[in-house]
């Protein structure tokens, strides 16, 4: 058990029967009045962000969460299964907890997840992927980098928007956050 005096940033707690992640946290000492500390916290199931406001040393439950680093290996229906490269462990996953990721996934791709209870409970890759495009209509001469855009497939089945002059077989590097083109990625 810990006190609300006791919450940072990061910090994983139990409130209401849910884990909640601290996303930020204020103590404040009012000149009139009791202590308290004003949070922003993130429920870690649905994502959903709210404030709360705790009285000072009021006691709450830390959730002692476990991060690992896997990589993809293959899936089997909804399943997904993920290796730790530290100990060859294999991890199966269902498609439900990593719906977000799916359009960013092929082999040996490295996933981030948060355990609590040797449960899934959060996935995220890292903040830029290189992916091959699989299929582009051809560039034309002239085409330059303050040109048009136009859609490309990669090869996760993904369509990013691109300048003209991108073509077939040029990795690209995403923005998984937001899902768009950063650059090409020079090549030998």
């Amino acid at each position: 058990m810990i006190t609300s005096n006791d919450l940072r940033n990061g910090m994983t707690i139990i409130y209401n029967g849910v884990i909640h992640e601290v996303v930020d946290a204020q103590h404040i000492k009012p000149g009139k009045g009791h202590a308290f500390v004003r949070t922003k916290l993130k429920n870690m199931i649905t994502n959903a962000l709210f404030e709360y406001s705790f009285r000072a040393k009021e006691p709450l439950e830390q959730a002692i969460v476990e991060k690992k680093e896997l990589h993809y290996l293959y899936r089997d229906k909804d399943v997904f299964y993920f290796m730790d490269s530290a100990n060859y462990e294999q991890t199966p996953v269902h498609q439900t907890k990593i719906e977000g990721l799916l359009e960013y996934l092929k082999e040996e791709q490295s996933v981030y997840f948060t355990f609590f209870n040797n449960e899934v409970i959060e996935a995220s890759l890292p903040d830029f992927i290189n992916l091959k495009v699989t299929e582009a209509s051809p560039g034309v001469k002239g085409d330059t980098v303050q040109g048009g855009t136009k859609p490309v497939t990669l090869e996760t089945g993904k369509v990013v928007q691109v300048p003209l002059f991108i073509n077939e077989g040029d990795i690209l590097k995403i923005d998984t956050r937001t899902g768009r083109y950063v650059e090409r990625v020079k090549c030998g």
